[in-house]
């Protein structure tokens, strides 16, 4: 399935917060759709298609961890930025370390953007 570049997955079980980074991703030229759940993405047919997923560590049902690893067992590489009001030492490194971006949702809106446009031009 080919890649949209300016695709982008919200995975969040907050409403505020998918509408939120919907307008915010919309007003800078992303095309974004929006999930309630690792589940809900999952079962959308065209979910492999996005350049990237940004995502919430904790989600109703499969964790945005649980995600991560199962996209990288099944050999996605979508590259992922999490957005979470978690902030664990260990949580931050296992993300990173699976090649995931890390940010928290107090981190400005612009540095979000930043990597979002970094891994969409690295995708195409």
């Amino acid at each position: 399935m080919k890649r949209e570049t300016n695709s982008v997955a919200i995975i969040d079980g907050d409403a505020s917060t998918r509408v939120a980074m919907s307008r915010l991703l919309r007003g800078v030229g992303f095309a974004p759709s929006a999930y309630a759940s690792a589940e809900s993405f999952l079962a959308d047919p065209a979910h492999a298609a996005f350049a990237c997923l940004l995502l919430d560590l904790q989600l109703p049902g499969m964790s945005g961890l649980e995600l991560q690893r199962r996209l990288l067992a099944e050999g996605n590489l979508t590259p992922l930025i999490f957005v979470t009001a978690q902030d664990d030492f260990a949580t931050r490194e296992l993300a990173v370390r699976n090649g995931a971006a890390y940010f928290r949702k107090i981190d400005p809106g612009a540095a979000i953007i930043d990597a979002l446009r970094r891994v969409s031009r690295a995708t195409h």
